[in-house]
């Protein structure tokens, strides 16, 4: 029978997974939708870029916290 140690060890590559995935679908839609943006106001390409570095820096930094999570390690119950 697995401790909690064990389990928790276990769910780690789940939540590096789970945090990827999900970073990888939002930075993809806000590059999607600045890209879109663009193509109908070009004059505001710099306003619309910088903030979708914003977006991104902030999308992965959720990620970052994710992986930190996963290293925590918890009491078995």
């Amino acid at each position: 029978m697995a401790t909690g140690i064990d389990v928790v060890g276990q769910l780690a590559p789940i939540a590096f997974g789970l945090a990827a995935i999900g970073s990888g679908i939002g930075v993809g839609i806000i590059v999607g939708k600045t890209i879109e943006s663009v193509a109908r106001q070009p004059e505001l390409q710099g306003r619309l870029q910088t903030l979708m570095f914003l977006g991104i820096a902030l999308t992965e930094a959720l990620a970052f916290i994710a992986v930190g999570v996963a290293y925590i390690p918890f009491p078995a119950p």
